[in-house]
């Protein structure tokens, strides 16, 4: 067995599988279940009771997270003129159109999130069969189309984060670091599973938060009660 294997089978026997963990539970829990060498990414899968093939049951969001996201985002910018210098300024990794269009139709991608001003768009749209499935096209629904590019920015590196469901009824986000508090990690959560309700499509019927899973990268999935919609760090 490999040292891996071994790492998750130790991991996996600290939880009771038949159990369903509260937030804050959950989140000791995948904090005492981290075995990678490096600082894991603490993860949430959501199984939404909702039909992703209709369009009024596509559940997308942002959501800051109070704690932010533990991780060093490397934001681009597409604008120009004092826009460009704003963004730039605001801590913005790249800036500009013409440059940054003619890099990643050369292949590079090494950034986690794009805004752009209204104005780029059309010029953006010459990239987007590569932006669009690595989901880092801009969009207005998500606020990285804007005329505020500071703000969107610093909120990007602050801990907005952006959220979709999948074609299986899925939503995966990061809610933090393993080297994070519990306490923490509960708060992100929270913020995480009242933006989805705040979210509910009115056409969704049933049970809505179907199944609520948090890991660590290369970690086991903790079940978290799906009940809890409030007091999550307690």
């Amino acid at each position: 067995m490999s040292k891996t294997s071994k790492a998750y089978k130790a991991a996996a026997e600290k939880i009771d599988a038949g159990r369903i963990y509260r937030p804050l539970e959950a989140a000791k829990l995948a904090k005492e279940t981290s075995s990678t060498k490096f600082d894991a990414t603490v993860d949430v899968a959501v199984r939404l009771g909702v039909d992703p093939r209709k369009a009024d049951q596509l559940v997308r969001g942002t959501v800051s997270l109070p704690n932010g996201t533990g991780k060093n985002v490397r934001v681009i910018v597409f604008a120009e003129g004092p826009n460009a210098t704003a963004a730039e300024e605001a801590g913005a990794e790249a800036v500009g159109t013409a440059e940054l269009i003619e890099k990643i139709q050369g292949g590079w991608t090494d950034f986690d999130a794009a805004i752009a001003t209204p104005d780029q768009m059309a010029k953006v749209g010459r990239v987007a069969r590569v932006l669009g499935p690595r989901g880092l096209m801009p969009n207005p629904k998500t606020g990285t189309v804007t005329t505020d590019v500071a703000k969107a920015v610093q909120e990007i590196k602050g801990g907005k984060i952006a959220f979709r469901v999948d074609k299986a009824a899925n939503l995966h986000a990061v809610i933090g670091k393993a080297s994070f508090t519990e306490q923490a990690l509960a708060e992100n959560y929270g913020a995480l599973i009242d933006e989805l309700l705040r979210l509910k499509p009115s056409a969704a019927k049933g049970i809505y938060l179907k199944k609520v899973t948090v890991s660590t990268t290369s970690g086991p999935g903790i079940s978290v009660d799906p009940s809890v919609v409030k007091g999550y760090a307690e």
